[in-house]
């Protein structure tokens, strides 16, 4: 009979094949040009901002002032270019290493200027784990020449890591809401504060808010099994790693509560919804498997 910790080992050190991390590595490599491509110009107008809004936050704590503007800019352009060569991966080995922490710098930076977004976390944690690893020993331009590679942990665990991180994040949203907003959260009374905040704050600025969001705020029942579904999916995120049916129903559950509050909310977590960030709890190389059906004519 093995122990407990003899099936961690069988389970994190499982073998994957070596398209799994380089199909991950595409996914999010795009998402990361996405993204900065929406959000470049607003990149740049944060590094221009008058200095006195500079307040510090995470690796860009090591600053007592903000970086001359034009620093701030040819950062952002060289990360752009890196996220190419990441999803690409050219020269993986130097390119991968730098754009992770060029984006973890630039995300930081950003929010040093005014609200702290928690969004790009998620994001930025799995490219440091990719740049990292091996994950451009298939789908790259460096393995261009390299044969097939079979199944090994080294391509495993990379992906295991990345699923852990996830679920960690989810099980810590959903404890904080707890910690935070106490037993309010369960009755719905703190969403649904939320919700008016966020729909009174848009109007203040000249965005009114949605008619979804003023039905939603019409029926106050629907908050309290929204809160209690939203909260018990987080907590028990830990169980996705279980299964892969587990982690997938997981998966589909924490999308479809994104999804709510897109609509309702007018908010949209990027990563999430376009499902990149669960993407390391399926078999994602089985997407290079797929085949066009035939035509009938």
């Amino acid at each position: 009979m093995t122990g407990p910790l003899e099936r961690f080992d069988a389970w994190w050190l499982a073998p994957a094949p070596a398209e799994r991390p380089a199909v991950l590595r595409v996914l999010v490599g795009l998402y990361c040009i996405g993204l900065l491509a929406a959000r470049g110009s607003e990149y740049v107008a944060a590094v221009g901002s008058p200095a006195g809004q500079f307040a510090p936050a995470g690796v860009a704590g090591i600053l007592k002032t903000p970086l001359p503007s034009a620093v701030g800019v040819v950062l952002i352009v060289a990360t752009g270019v890196l996220a190419v060569a990441f999803t690409v991966g050219w020269r993986y080995r130097f390119s991968a290493p730098a754009f992770a922490a060029l984006l973890l710098w630039i995300t930081s930076y950003h929010n040093s200027w005014g609200h702290i977004g928690h969004s790009d976390n998620l994001v930025v944690l799995h490219v440091l784990v990719l740049a990292a690893t091996p994950a451009a020993d298939r789908l790259s331009l460096d393995a261009r020449d390299r044969p097939p590679s079979e199944p090994t942990a080294r391509y495993g665990w990379p992906v295991r890591l990345m699923a852990v991180i996830t679920v960690v994040t989810y099980a810590l949203a959903g404890w904080a809401k707890l910690r935070f907003g106490g037993p309010a959260w369960l009755t719905g009374d703190v969403v649904r504060l939320q919700v008016a905040f966020d729909a009174v704050r848009k109007a203040r600025f000249g965005a009114p808010p949605s008619g979804t969001t003023l039905a939603a705020l019409q029926h106050p029942w629907l908050f309290a099994p929204a809160a209690v579904f939203t909260v018990g999916f987080e907590l028990l995120a830990p169980l996705a790693l279980l299964r892969p049916r587990i982690g997938a129903v997981w998966a589909i559950g924490m999308w479809a509560i994104h999804l709510g509050i897109a609509i309702v909310m007018q908010l949209a977590f990027a990563y999430p919804l376009f499902l990149v960030a669960f993407a390391s709890l399926f078999g994602v190389e089985r997407l290079l498997h797929l085949r066009r059906p035939r035509s009938a004519l």
